[in-house]
C-alpha cells in the first residue's frame, strides 16, 4: 500500500486553511454573523437605555446588590454604548480593521455592563453574555488575508 504524502490538497478542510494561512469558512461566517450580532445588540441597548430613561419603574429595584446605581444615569451609558457597538457591527459588515479591533473592546465593554445589568433582567443579560463571548472569540480568531502579510 502507497502513502499519499500529506499536501494541502489531502488535508481536511479546516487543516488546510490553517496550512496556508488562509481564514476557515467557519471563522469567516463568524465575522459577519459578529457584526449581525453587534448591530442587534447594540439596537436592544439603545431600546433598553431608553426605557431606562423614559421610566425606573419598568425595571425591577434591587435593594442589597452590591452595584448600585442610578437607572436613569445607566440608561444613557446603555444609549451611547448601543450606539457605538451599531456604528461597530456597520463597520464589522464592511470587513473593517478598525471595527474588528473596536468590536471585542465593545464585546468586552457590553459583558461587563449586561453583568451589572444581571439582576435586573437576568435571563436577557446571560443570553448577552454568551453572545458577547462568542463575539470575541469570531473575531479574534479571523484572520483577513492583509493581516496574514502582517
Amino acid at each position: 500500500m502507497t502513502q499519499q504524502p500529506t499536501t494541502p490538497q489531502h488535508l481536511p478542510p479546516d487543516a488546510r486553511a490553517g496550512a496556508k494561512g488562509e481564514t476557515s469558512p467557519w471563522v469567516a461566517g463568524g465575522t459577519v454573523f459578529a457584526g449581525v450580532v453587534l448591530l442587534v445588540d447594540g439596537l436592544l441597548n439603545i431600546l433598553k437605555g431608553i426605557s431606562a430613561i423614559a421610566s425606573d419603574d419598568i425595571y425591577a429595584r434591587i435593594n442589597n446588590y452590591v452595584y448600585r446605581f442610578n437607572l436613569t444615569g445607566w440608561g444613557w451609558v446603555l444609549v451611547i454604548i448601543g450606539l457605538i457597538a451599531v456604528i461597530t457591527g456597520l463597520g464589522l459588515l464592511t470587513d473593517a480593521l478598525w471595527a474588528r479591533v473596536l468590536g471585542v473592546f465593545m464585546a468586552a465593554l457590553s459583558l461587563v455592563a449586561n453583568f451589572l445589568w444581571l439582576p435586573h433582567l437576568p435571563l436577557w443579560a446571560i443570553i448577552s453574555i454568551a453572545l458577547d463571548v462568542w463575539v470575541i472569540w469570531a473575531l479574534t480568531a479571523h484572520r483577513s488575508p492583509r493581516s496574514a502579510a502582517l
